[in-house]
């Protein structure tokens, strides 16, 4: 128990987590031996008997091109929008992204924390940073927004700068363009709202702002944005001036996700031992995923705070119903994702949905049972019920029983955030896999379908984070037995935490 912490009602710390924990796991011996290679290379060869195209030998060989949107993201050019409020910043970044994921609303002020999109104009990826409005003479939460926007702007390569042509230039722009002076940073002035030939007038008016040509758009309409599309791919670089790769071993992205009012923010402030950024006593304030670099577990971690999940996302209305949309994308940008789950309540299906939208996303998985201070002896035979009931898909998750609000156990998501990511990254020899395929097929084979037998004929894993495997066969092999797979996998391999995806290649012998 940690310092400080008292009137926990779990008098025996050891029994709870005995009873909801996951089991430690044995040592995997990954090593392979000379009898796994040369069985290795006799199913090889042998699969040349077989019809291969470029895409198989590209997987057999573990050399292929990185497609764009495998490029990582320290390594693209960054692009921040900024402007003051309403004058429609969001609205233009889903005309560049082509989905609605910024949260635009008509109220100003929505969009209150840097939120990062992966965005591609023109065969070119680029990260798009989306900001809060920017008043110079902001008070409270307002002025914590706009130092999100210097924040921004600090961090990117180049600065789309949105004013609203039917308004004209306001004493608020010319503070910003100021300081947009002072970052150096290169700058696209862009008049919005200009929405036919006959407002072009008005934007005009900008070049007074002393930035240049003004590039007149319509983010509601579209109209205008391809050309300030490449006239804003002209100043980015080819590699960020601003990025780079993450240090070896960290810091690795997790991902706070559950249904509202689970303790997501409470746990993230536990870990700080602070209030974060942007946290307001305004309901609702959780909108845009938050990073914050802590430490947990004696290493660091970029935590992402995010809005609660609901139960489905057209039940929801304004600014919620999008910021459900952006917290899967949080998920689809993390490395690992602790679920939060309220322990003294019943386990939902809004629970589960969050859970499969991880796994759906092929993130690692680590499960938290939070509130567990108000947890008592009548509800915990009903938890365990739910949880083999509810979670049976999730066998292989680690799970941890926390308080956010006393700090219970909150030091021990470390340890379990390194067992999910070390399954996340987990690789078996080309050589040990075929060995455990060939024991395993001959020991339990494919059931007989309309008079045929499908068999394995090789298999490599193609990739981590997750692991994802390709099995060539000579038939489809069915669900059932892709389970079965996977299970005598994870009891063979480990892969604790963490997804699995196994596709299958149904290949024909060649025509002599």
């Amino acid at each position: 128990m940690m310092d400080g912490v008292t009137d926990i009602n779990t008098p025996d710390d050891t029994a709870d987590d005995a009873e909801l924990e996951l089991p430690e796991t044995v040592v995997i011996n990954l090593a392979e031996t000379e009898d796994d290679v040369r069985a290795a290379e006799v199913m090889r060869l042998g699969l040349e008997d077989y019809e291969l195209d470029e895409e198989d030998a590209a997987v057999l060989s573990g050399v292929r091109e990185l497609r764009g949107d495998e490029i990582p993201d320290a390594a693209l050019p960054v692009l921040a929008v900024v402007g003051r409020p309403n004058v429609g910043k969001s609205t233009l970044v889903n005309r560049v992204l082509g989905r609605r994921e910024a949260v635009v609303q008509d109220t100003p002020g929505v969009t209150r924390d840097r939120v990062r999109y992966r965005a591609e104009w023109a065969g070119r990826p680029f990260i798009l940073v989306d900001t809060g409005g920017w008043e110079h003479d902001a008070r409270g939460l307002n002025a914590r927004v706009a130092d999100q926007a210097e924040i921004a702007v600090s961090l990117a390569d180049a600065v789309i700068f949105v004013v609203d042509a039917t308004v004209g230039p306001t004493a608020t722009d010319e503070k910003v363009v100021q300081v947009l002076r002072r970052s150096g940073k290169p700058v696209l002035l862009v008049a919005n709202k200009v929405d036919s030939g006959r407002d072009e007038a008005d934007a005009a008016t900008l070049w007074s702002l002393g930035l240049g040509e003004p590039y007149p758009v319509s983010a509601l309409h579209g109209r205008g944005s391809g050309d300030m599309l490449d006239a804003a791919m002209a100043l980015l670089p080819e590699i960020s001036a601003v990025g780079g790769a993450m240090p070896a071993g960290g810091p690795h992205r997790v991902a706070l996700v559950g249904k509202p009012n689970v303790g997501k923010s409470s746990l993230l402030n536990s870990i700080l031992g602070h209030q974060r950024v942007v946290v307001d006593d305004v309901a609702g304030t959780t909108r845009d995923p938050v990073d914050e670099l802590v430490e947990v577990g004696g290493k660091p971690w970029i935590l992402v705070d995010t809005a609660g999940i609901r139960r489905r996302v057209h039940q929801t209305q304004g600014a919620d119903f999008y910021a459900s949309l952006r917290t899967q994308a949080a998920i689809e940008k993390a490395e690992v994702a602790v679920v939060i789950i309220d322990a003294s309540q019943t386990i939902t299906e809004q629970d589960i949905r969050v859970i499969q939208e991880v796994i759906d996303a092929g993130r690692a998985l680590v499960v938290a049972y939070n509130k567990w201070d108000l947890m008592d002896e009548d509800r915990r035979p009903y938890l365990e019920r739910e949880i083999e009931q509810g979670l049976v898909q999730i066998p292989w998750a680690p799970r941890v029983n926390i308080s956010a609000k006393t700090r219970w156990h909150v030091d021990r998501i470390g340890k379990h955030l390194d067992t999910a990511l070390d399954g996340w990254e987990t690789r078996v020899p080309t050589g040990r896999l075929n060995a455990f395929l060939g024991e395993l097929s001959a020991a339990t084979p494919h059931p007989v379908r309309s008079g045929k037998q499908p068999r394995i004929l090789f298999g490599t894993q193609a990739d981590t984070r997750p692991p994802r495997f390709v099995l060539f066969a000579t038939g489809f092999l069915e669900a059932g037995y892709r389970r079965f797979i996977e299970r005598r996998l994870r009891e063979e391999f480990g892969f604790v935490g963490t997804p699995i995806e196994i596709s299958v290649r149904v290949r024909e012998k060649r025509k002599r």
